[in-house]
């Protein structure tokens, strides 16, 4: 059996769209289900829509989530270069392939004439109006010049592009693993431009020859290129590589949260949430867009969260790792239509991966929120703090919101809080409870010691549990919130709590 080899194939044209990490996951998953290889290769033949940092951006992005790339730009390879604007003498000796058996063919039609060949077929009201071999014939190429006016033509050193030569009225059926067999006309279809007037290869020339060179048994891509298989299984014919073409699958788009139109960055602006994996800043105008990464999301919840967006593995579970999906993964059982995006799923699946992951793991991930306040606290604190309150957090960002008072003495308290709990003799029983929780030995200032201890003085003065506990929760950390009371006190120790105490004493009014 043909070694599984898949390839994910992005343009460094911008930031890398959740799609395209779909894109690049499953592929992913596969080669690594079937133990083949994943390779990253960068189609950079449009040097005109090139940006700077979407190279890295999208190894970054691949490194976060977890993806291992076998071969690529740094990882090198034996089937190198891995970059296409590097390939260029490659395409051109396959291109003279295709001419010299009449698979493609010049073409010397300017912008201006081509768009007038539009106009005039619409205005005709004809149904087709791209170039063929029935519109071409108006045309300036290789099948209206002499062999003579050709070569003055590429001699002369004007701009030029070579057309593939579509087979007139062929009844084309192509495979595709997700959706079956796809039929079309080749009369519908148009002579596509393989090579440009800069002297470099389209994408459907370019990703045909790489496909092959690089051994590529399977490509599993968007829906978007779904129009374009009919082209690339008959540029494989036009090779003579038909029987080693791969096996072709396309993806179902990502949808808006309505479930309508696809998924777009405006749409993540609009809605507040990310599109892209990691916070991208564009080079030219210095606006800076979202990232999963930057949003407080563990990269573990973003992958599973991902390869469920159009792929169900058939069982009632929702959370995978990253290796269970692997042992699961299937493309057979990849939907058909487009699977809609929630921002709600993505945050709940964010939240089921902070609250089983562990305090010491998740206390490296929030230091830096800590230091970038600029404060230098035991790291040992951090993890029991992070203990406490990783149960209420749905993004790592929360953490700050969660646990501040931790960290800083309140200076504000809640005012909804102040009016609802503040009774008038609340001063009075918390200078109570200070003089208790001043009699408890330091080595005694634990969690079950301090709750006894108040737990008793209610008790014996009859006192209600609300009107004690909130006021002195709310002394403590400046709002109704927070993880258990007790733990809060044990954390921040005796001499912070009693200084809380008298300082809500004297700061609150009602």
């Amino acid at each position: 059996m043909k070694k599984v080899r898949v390839r994910f194939a992005p343009s460094p044209t911008g930031p890398l769209h959740i799609g395209g990490v779909r894109t690049a996951l499953f592929n992913y998953l596969f080669a690594k289900k079937h133990k083949g290889d994943f390779l990253l290769r960068i189609e950079d033949t449009d040097q005109t829509r090139y940006v700077e940092g979407a190279e890295d951006y999208v190894m970054k992005s691949l490194e976060w989530i977890g993806i291992k790339v076998d071969e690529g730009i740094k990882e090198g390879g034996n089937f190198g270069p891995y970059k296409q604007s590097e390939r260029r003498e490659i395409y051109k000796e396959h291109i003279k392939i295709l001419l010299n058996n009449g698979s493609a063919y010049y073409a010397f039609d300017t912008p201006e004439e081509l768009d007038e060949m539009r106009k005039r077929l619409e205005e005709a009201g004809s149904s087709v109006r791209h170039y063929n071999a029935f519109t071409g014939k108006d045309m300036k190429n290789a099948f209206t010049m002499s062999e003579k006016e050709v070569e003055s033509w590429i001699n002369s050193g004007k701009p030029y592009v070579i057309r593939f030569k579509m087979p007139e009225k062929e009844e084309l059926v192509v495979k595709d693993i997700i959706r079956g067999e796809v039929k079309v006309n080749t009369s519908q279809l148009d002579d596509k431009v393989l090579f440009k007037s800069d002297g470099l290869p389209t994408y459907h020339m370019a990703n045909i020859v790489d496909d092959h060179l690089m051994q590529i048994s399977h490509v599993i891509r968007g829906e978007e290129w779904l129009p374009s298989l009919p082209l690339h299984v008959l540029l494989y014919k036009s090779f003579g590589w038909e029987n080693e073409m791969p096996l072709f699958a396309h993806l179902p788009l990502l949808l808006k949260p309505s479930g309508k139109g696809k998924l777009s960055k405006r749409d993540g602006d609009q809605l507040g949430f990310p599109v892209f994996p990691l916070e991208w800043k564009d080079p030219k105008t210095g606006d800076i867009s979202a990232g999963y990464r930057e949003d407080g999301y563990l990269p573990e919840a973003f992958i599973n969260m991902i390869a469920l967006l159009g792929w169900n593995p058939g069982e009632d579970r929702e959370i995978y790792n990253l290796e269970e999906l692997v042992k699961k993964f299937d493309l057979t059982k990849v939907q058909k239509g487009g699977a809609r995006f929630s921002p709600e799923k993505a945050k709940w699946f964010n939240q089921q991966y902070i609250k089983k992951t562990s305090a010491e793991d998740l206390t490296d991930i929030v230091v830096p929120l800590i230091k970038e306040r600029g404060i230098d606290i035991d790291s040992l604190y951090i993890e029991k703090v992070t203990g406490f309150v990783k149960e209420r957090m749905v993004l790592i960002t929360d953490f700050w919101n969660q646990a501040a008072f931790f960290f800083e003495t309140p200076t504000e308290y809640n005012q909804k809080i102040v009016k609802k709990r503040w009774k008038e003799d609340t001063p009075e029983v918390l200078i109570q409870v200070y003089d208790i929780l001043e009699s408890i030995r330091d080595d005694k200032f634990t969690t079950e010691h301090t709750e006894d201890a108040i737990k008793e003085y209610i008790d014996k003065r009859e006192l209600n549990f609300g009107n004690v506990l909130n006021p002195l929760r709310l002394v403590l950390t400046g709002t109704g919130g927070g993880p258990h009371l007790f733990d809060i006190i044990s954390a921040i120790g005796k001499e912070e709590t009693l200084k809380r105490i008298m300082n809500g004493v004297s700061k609150i009014r009602k």
